[in-house]
C-alpha cells in the first residue's frame, strides 16, 4: 500500500505508513484446522488424559449390565460357529498349555500385566521420539477402546472358562496366580461378560504396528510383530477369549485408524516425526510456533 499524505491545520505535511498487508482472517474452520494440526504433546496434560480416560473406560466397562444368560447363549453360539468354521481349537490349546505349569503361570502373569505395561511404554516412546505423530496415534488407541465399549454393551459374551458344560480350565483359579480381573477375589469389581471384542488383541496389534512402522532397529521390529501373535496364544491358552474375540479386536482397531485418518487427513505414521513447539502469544491470545526442536 502506498504512503498517504495528510495536511495538518498548521499546513505541515506528515506521512503515515499504512499497513503492508492486512492480517488474514481465519474462516469458520480456523479453530478446527488448529485442532487437526499436529503439535507437540504436553506432558502433564497427557498424563491426566490417559489416567482419566482409563478410569472412564474401566467405569463404563464394569457398569455394563452383566447379562449372564445372554452372555452364555452368545458364548455357545460363538463356539458352535467356530466348529462350523473348523477353528474351534481353543480347548485343546488351553489343556495343552495348562499341562506345562511354568508356561501357563507365565502366561497368566503375561495376560495380567503386559497388556498395560507395553501399551504405556509405547505411548511414552511416541511422546519422546515421535511427538508429531503422538496425538494421531493416541487417537487410534482411544477410538479403538471407545468402540469396544459399544461392543461390550451390545454383545455380552462369556469367556470360554465360564461356559456351561465345557471342559475349559480357568488357569488363574487352578494355579492360584494373580492374574485376571475376572477371576478370584477381583471378579466382584470387573465385568466377567465383556469378552467381545478382545482389547488385549486390539491394544497389542496397535503396539506392534506402531513399533514396526516407526522403529529402524530390525530386531525391535521383529519383536513388535511377535508381540500380538504371542498375545493371541495367551488369551486363548488362559481360556479368556475365543479366536473370534480377536477378530472383534481387529475390527475395532480398523475403526480407530479410520477415525485418525479422517481427522488428520493422513495415517498417523505418515505425519511429521517432529513439529514445532507452541508458545502462547499473550498479545493475541493464541498459540504461535516456537523454535523447532528435536525429539
Amino acid at each position: 500500500m502506498s504512503d498517504t499524505t495528510v495536511t495538518t491545520p498548521e499546513g505541515r505535511e506528515a506521512a503515515f505508513q499504512g499497513p503492508v498487508a492486512a492480517e488474514p482472517r481465519q474462516g469458520p474452520l480456523g479453530p478446527l484446522r488448529r485442532l487437526r494440526t499436529p503439535r507437540r504433546p504436553r506432558f502433564w496434560f497427557e498424563i491426566l488424559l490417559i489416567a482419566v480416560s482409563y478410569w472412564t473406560y474401566s467405569l463404563v466397562r464394569n457398569a455394563v449390565p452383566e447379562q449372564r444368560a445372554e452372555a452364555l447363549r452368545n458364548a455357545d453360539w460363538i463356539w458352535q460357529a467356530e466348529h462350523l468354521l473348523g477353528i474351534a481349537f481353543e480347548e485343546s490349546v488351553n489343556h495343552a498349555v495348562n499341562s506345562v505349569t511354568w508356561l501357563i503361570i507365565g502366561m497368566n502373569y503375561y495376560y495380567a500385566t503386559l497388556h498395560f505395561v507395553v501399551t504405556l511404554g509405547v505411548l511414552v516412546w511416541l511422546y519422546r521420539r515421535h511427538p508429531g505423530r503422538y496425538a494421531a496415534t493416541r487417537l487410534v488407541l482411544f477410538a479403538t477402546t471407545a468402540v469396544a465399549l459399544v461392543g461390550y454393551y451390545l454383545y455380552p459374551l462369556a469367556p470360554p472358562r465360564l461356559m456351561n458344560g465345557s471342559d475349559f480350565i480357568d488357569t488363574v483359579m487352578v494355579h492360584q496366580t494373580w492374574g485376571s480381573m475376572a477371576s478370584g477375589d477381583l471378579k466382584q469389581v470387573s465385568n466377567q461378560y465383556a469378552a467381545m471384542p478382545s482389547m488385549h488383541i486390539g491394544w497389542s496389534v496397535w503396539c506392534g504396528l506402531t513399533i514396526f512402522a516407526l522403529s529402524r532397529v530390525p530386531w525391535v521390529r521383529v519383536l513388535a510383530l511377535l508381540y500380538p501373535a504371542l498375545t493371541l496364544v495367551v488369551i486363548v491358552a488362559t481360556a479368556n477369549h475365543f479366536w473370534l474375540d480377536a477378530v472383534g479386536g481387529l475390527l475395532c482397531l480398523a475403526f480407530g485408524f479410520s477415525v485418525a485418518r479422517l481427522w488428520y487427513g493422513r495415517q498417523p505414521y505418515a505425519l511429521p516425526q517432529v513439529v514445532p513447539a507452541q508458545r502462547p502469544d499473550a498479545s493475541r491470545g493464541k498459540d504461535v510456533p516456537a523454535a523447532r526442536t528435536t525429539a
